[in-house]
């Protein structure tokens, strides 16, 4: 079953046999022996370059700009389509075996570069493996398999089995099952049913030399780490997912909505904390600085925007409504239409294509942080982004919220120049600037985009002495370093 195909974010401005590798790195390539071997235990190994060229790159937006010029990061050797576990197994048992990297990838929809194959090599494309495989009414446990694109499995889940999961990144038309649990994605409702770490039950697991694990399968299970987590948010370095257990939620059967006005952001950061510290979820709790809301609901320079949506079963919405009614009392309140708007455009992502077209460099930094800091970061990262040379507007959003913090969600524009060089160097710029002053006033890397390329260069940084534990964990599961190599900082045999 094929429940969908990943989508461009841009056509490549060169012809298929022209495309070039942007970044200068040691490209390992595969000769007739070894893809005759892969051909032997795998249903589709491809290496047209059409193919190939479109499989070695994601939504990155810096890597946008490449494509104008081109170029993708790093061109795959071929791309390898397996059917079902065993032939992953069988794929990477022989990677393992001859020293060929492997990305694993699938709706590559990420936007760090993370599912480019910074060293060539195998492109392990798992789109083929998609479908639900099982169902469990009352347990509410989905089995699912990796490349099972996120719309379908909601239609599905709501249309035959009356569930939701509860899942709605802003890519979810684009994404996968495989890359939310990769990346440690979140949905715009996580308030009411949390990140994608909290809704894994457990994994199917091939590792580098081709053995395989089942991770978790107990409800609260006490025996030893939770190797699950292990395998959520490390971004194919680890292992490959092969198959996920869900945690559903009966379909909901009511809704409430409610938009806000506030002074300032601050003032609004105030309130959603004060909800959620109360005991309230509702399923989306999101605030718009000023910028951002006069930009996205026209409501003037001064007015700090919150949208309140919830759902689920009528007595509980209907006390979180309550709640929420009791923290905003003193907010301005605003005309629900405009949740609706917000509900109408969440997914749209066309905009960003035009925008890099027009010379516009353009990207989004997405970071969490305790209460207690969340409008120091607020200020100062807008700031420090603000100030590199070219900035044309930085703005902010708050979109998830937790009783101990909350995530903030930036983004920035410039127009340095029509070159891609300046380009590059204002982005990487702008990232080092807004990085470091979310790092240095007690934020996190990332909340739910994940690492990639674009924030492996921190990751020492942020992680600190568990750097070492981590690159002890990929030493033990991944020894000769085939799985994802170069992202996150970590020992890279081809560096």
């Amino acid at each position: 079953m094929r429940s969908g195909e990943p989508t461009p974010p841009i056509a490549i401005a060169a012809p298929a046999n022209q495309v070039r590798s942007h970044i200068e790195s040691k490209r390992v390539l595969l000769d007739s022996g070894l893809l005759g071997r892969l051909n032997e235990v795998c249903a589709e190994v491809l290496v047209d370059n059409a193919t190939v060229s479109e499989a070695s790159r994601d939504w990155w937006p810096l890597a946008m700009i490449w494509a104008l010029n081109g170029e993708v990061g790093v061109l795959a050797s071929a791309v390898v389509r397996p059917a079902n576990a065993r032939e992953v197994c069988a794929v990477l048992a022989i990677c393992n075996e001859a020293r060929i990297p492997v990305t694993p990838a699938a709706g590559r929809s990420g936007v760090t570069g993370a599912s480019v194959p910074l060293h060539g090599g195998v492109v392990l494309d798992l789109t083929a493996m998609s479908g639900i495989t099982n169902v469990d009414a009352e347990s509410l446990i989905l089995d699912v398999l990796p490349g099972t694109f996120g719309t379908w499995l909601e239609d599905e889940l709501r249309a035959k089995h009356g569930t939701t999961l509860g899942h709605w990144p802003q890519s979810i038309d684009l994404s996968t099952v495989g890359g939310w649990i990769a990346c440690r994605g979140a949905g715009q409702m996580s308030t009411r049913y949390g990140k994608i770490e909290d809704m894994v039950v457990g994994l199917d697991i091939t590792l580098a030399d081709g053995t395989t694990i089942s991770t978790g399968g107990s409800p609260r299970a006490a025996v030893g780490p939770d190797l699950t987590q292990i395998f959520v948010g490390s971004e194919g370095t680890l292992g490959v997912i092969t198959g996920a257990r869900l945690r559903l939620h009966p379909a909901p059967a009511s809704e409430r909505r409610a938009a806000y006005a506030f002074p300032s952001f601050a003032a609004g950061n105030d309130a959603c904390r004060k909800i959620v510290q109360r005991g309230a979820t509702p399923a989306v709790l999101r605030l718009y600085d000023a910028t951002e809301s006069d930009r996205s609901f026209k409501t003037g320079p001064d007015r700090n925007v919150l949208l309140v949506m919830d759902e689920g079963d009528p007595l509980i919405i209907d006390a979180t409504a309550a709640l929420v009614t009791d923290v905003c009392t003193d907010a301005e309140q605003l005309d629900v239409e405009l949740v609706e708007q917000w509900m109408g455009h969440r997914n749209d992502v066309s905009a960003l294509e035009s925008l890099i077209r027009r010379d516009f460099v353009v990207d989004t930094m997405e970071i969490s942080a305790p209460w207690s800091r969340c409008v120091q970061i607020y200020n100062t990262a807008s700031a420090a982004i603000r100030d590199v040379a070219g900035t044309l507007v930085v703005s902010a959003h708050q979109s998830h919220s937790y009783t101990d913090g909350a995530c903030l969600y930036f983004t920035f524009a410039a127009q340095p120049g029509s070159d891609s060089e300046s380009k590059s160097t204002y982005y990487e710029a702008a990232w080092d600037a807004g990085t470091r002053a979310v790092l240095a006033n007690g934020g996190s890397l990332s909340h739910h985009h994940g690492v990639g390329l674009n924030r492996s260069r921190f990751v020492h940084e942020a992680l600190g002495g568990g750097m070492e534990v981590f690159s002890g964990i990929k030493q033990v599961l991944d020894p000769n370093g085939i799985l994802n190599p170069g992202k996150f900082g970590l020992p890279d045999p081809w560096a």
